[in-house]
C-alpha cells in the first residue's frame, strides 16, 4: 500500500497529469504535492481546492443522498464519504478531487490537475479511486 509520496507519483504517471496533491480540506493545507500548480504555488492551490471540497462534503445538496439511495447503499453494505469526487472542467484542463476515507476524520482528498488535450478523465477517475482506496497515511 503506497504512502503519500508514492501515491502522488503514481497519479503523476497518468497521461496528461500536470500536478497532484493530497490536501486536508478542514485546514486547507497540502500534505504532499507533486508536479506543477495551476497558480504556481501549491499552498494557494490547496487552500482554494479545499474550499470547493468542503462545500461538496458539507452542503446537504451534495452530501445527502436521497432516502431511497441511502437505503440501497445500506443494503449493499456501502459506506464511506457521501461524495466520491468533484470534477471541475476549465478551458485547458480538468481538476479531479477524490475524497479519501481514513480511519480518523476522512477530511483529505487527492487533487489531480490534468491537461485537457492529453488527459483521460475516465482513466484518471478510475485510477484515483484505486489510489485513494490503497493510500496509507503515515
Amino acid at each position: 500500500m503506497p504512502g503519500i509520496d508514492e501515491c502522488l507519483l503514481e497519479a503523476m504517471a497518468l497521461p496528461g497529469a500536470r500536478g497532484a496533491a493530497l490536501v486536508d480540506w478542514s485546514s486547507g493545507l497540502a500534505l504532499g504535492t507533486a508536479g506543477e500548480s495551476p497558480v504556481g504555488d501549491h499552498e494557494t492551490t490547496a487552500a482554494e481546492t479545499a474550499e470547493l471540497a468542503r462545500a461538496a462534503a458539507e452542503y446537504e445538496s451534495f452530501a445527502q443522498p436521497a432516502p431511497a439511495a441511502m437505503a440501497q447503499a445500506a443494503a449493499a453494505g456501502a459506506d464511506g464519504p457521501p461524495v466520491e469526487d468533484v470534477i471541475v472542467t476549465t478551458r485547458t484542463g480538468y481538476h479531479v478531487l477524490r475524497f479519501v476515507e481514513t480511519s480518523f476524520d476522512s477530511s483529505v482528498f487527492l487533487h489531480l490537475w490534468l491537461d485537457r488535450t492529453e488527459g483521460n478523465l475516465a482513466l484518471a477517475r478510475h485510477r484515483l479511486r484505486a489510489l485513494a482506496e490503497g493510500l496509507v497515511l503515515r
